[in-house]
């Protein structure tokens, strides 16, 4: 809303205007997914009504093939991060990080869940450094594409850095492909 300069009665009025095309061609597809991007009200601010601060979820499916989900600290635990201090910049409400595995449409996943926003995206690296399985090629690629493309909305924020991090699984993921494409005809030729 703060970004684009939209009053909240609008918004709504946006989102029911739009619901029955979600509902009908979008949310089905959510089952399939193999990464979903799910944005939501902060639980950092009581009673927000400005939709400034967002917490935003990535639900990442298991045992796919080619694909890793991103963990924080240790991969399967439930871990709840505060990690504002020394090495981040915080200003309120703060910023909050979940980690824990799940369920969803009965599939199992892995749930990293960023609540608030970043004051200093230079930062992120201490961020990125405590996760793992992001498919970057070199340390600080996430802090690196994010600082890119800081005035793009939801750059501070987890819809940024969710997008950035699917980005890198996407471009991992077509990588395996062509790597297993190109092995496949030389090892039917030692058959």
């Amino acid at each position: 809303m703060a970004e684009r300069g939209h009053s909240l009665e609008s918004i709504k009025a946006s989102i029911e205007a739009r619901k029955p095309d979600f509902d009908a061609f979008i949310d089905p597809q959510k089952q399939y997914a193999d990464a979903v991007i799910e944005v939501l009200p902060t639980q950092l601010i009581p009673d927000d009504n400005e939709g400034k601060v967002l917490r935003v979820r990535l639900i990442m499916k298991e045992g796919v093939k080619y694909f890793s989900p991103v963990y924080l600290f240790d991969e399967g635990s439930t871990i709840s991060w505060i990690p504002c201090g020394r090495k981040l910049t915080c200003s309120y409400p703060g910023i909050k990080f979940n980690y824990e595995p799940d369920t969803y449409f009965d599939h199992e996943v892995s749930v990293l869940e960023m609540d608030g926003q970043f004051d200093r995206l230079d930062e992120l690296i201490y961020v990125e450094s405590h996760l793992s399985n992001l498919s970057s090629k070199f340390y600080g690629e996430v802090t690196q594409q994010m600082l890119k493309h800081a005035d793009f909305p939801g750059s501070n924020n987890g819809t940024g850095l969710f997008q950035t991090i699917v980005g890198l699984k996407i471009r991992d993921l077509y990588e395996q492909l062509i790597a297993n494409k190109a092995t496949a005809p030389a090892e039917a030729a030692k058959a």
